[in-house]
């Protein structure tokens, strides 16, 4: 698609102010979803600042924009951001891009907008594609209470920790994760939230393979890992609250207790030992312990 703003009028339907910062997201897979207000703005500001200058190239050439480019990725935000705010308090009005979606959202420009209020500099975020939120809203899972967590840690005992810390969130996580990554993340998740905790894999939005899968996480591994197209592309997790049902005695921190005890000890040990920890009879412990086991072993057959 070659759309030529400049030739169009109703796409120039604001003019930018001086000594302004524009938040403007870019699409996430479908150039269609860019909207006439972000093409307007991109094509009427001084500068736009890039976190990849190439990728941004493409799709300021698709719509026939010759906008300047400012690159400030992660590696050189500190350094970039003195000099825009200089540019900023001479009058030129910005764009702030990310190489998709919504700038700021697991990427860089926070340190730029904070700047921007302290020296008195407006700022002016528009609406646009989220990968976070349209895989939330596909997903199926509670959306009234939510929190993102972005990409877990590369290494494991980092990743665990996070997850340990999540293990009673009540509100639906959301999660980023890529190919060379998600299984370890799955099997992470299913050794600390336990079999039950239901997950909905979200990839490539937007795009032709666009794939909305949900399942138990025990399920969902074995899934992702019977065809290594289903872990192709851009990835979100998300992942269900916890919630206690009424007959849950033992909450998912005591079985996450119970768990790597028994990885140490005899499962007997390992029950006796949690049961002094939380003050819980043994017998509790070690039944629910072989209750997942056995629940694991129907699911693998």
């Amino acid at each position: 698609m070659n759309f030529d703003i400049f030739n169009n009028k109703k796409c120039i339907s604001e003019i930018c102010k001086n000594k302004t910062l524009y938040i403007v997201p870019t699409p996430i897979g479908n150039l269609q979803d860019i909207t006439y207000r972000a093409l307007s703005i991109l094509c009427q500001v001084n500068y736009i600042i890039a976190e990849n200058i190439r990728r941004t190239k493409i799709l300021l050439n698709s719509f026939s924009i010759r906008t300047p480019l400012y690159i400030m990725n992660r590696y050189n935000e500190n350094i970039k951001v003195p000099a825009l705010i200089e540019k900023l308090q001479q009058g030129y009005n910005m764009a702030l891009v990310s190489d998709a979606g919504s700038p700021l959202i697991n990427d860089p420009g926070y340190r730029l907008v904070q700047s921007c209020h302290k020296k008195k500099i407006k700022v002016v975020s528009l609406p646009g594609p989220c990968a976070a939120i349209a895989a939330l809203c596909s997903s199926g899972l509670p959306t009234n209470r939510f929190c993102f967590e972005g990409f877990l840690p590369t290494k494991k005992s980092a990743r665990v920790d996070r997850l340990k810390l999540l293990l009673e969130e009540s509100r639906t996580l959301i999660f980023y994760d890529v190919k060379y990554r998600i299984v370890d993340s799955l099997k992470d998740m299913l050794n600390t939230f336990g079999g039950e905790r239901y997950i909905v894999l979200v990839r490539e939005l937007s795009k032709i393979w666009e794939s909305v899968y949900g399942a138990p996480v025990s399920q969902l591994l074995d899934w992702v890992q019977q065809d290594k197209t289903r872990i192709q592309g851009e990835m979100v997790l998300i992942v269900s609250g916890y919630y206690a049902k009424k007959n849950d005695i033992l909450s998912p921190k005591m079985m996450h207790t119970m768990r790597l005890l028994a990885l140490e000890m005899s499962v007997k040990k390992a029950a006796i030992v949690a049961g002094k920890i939380y003050n819980f009879k043994k017998n509790i412990f070690y039944k629910k312990y072989l209750n997942e086991k056995i629940n694991k072993m129907m699911l693998d057959e």
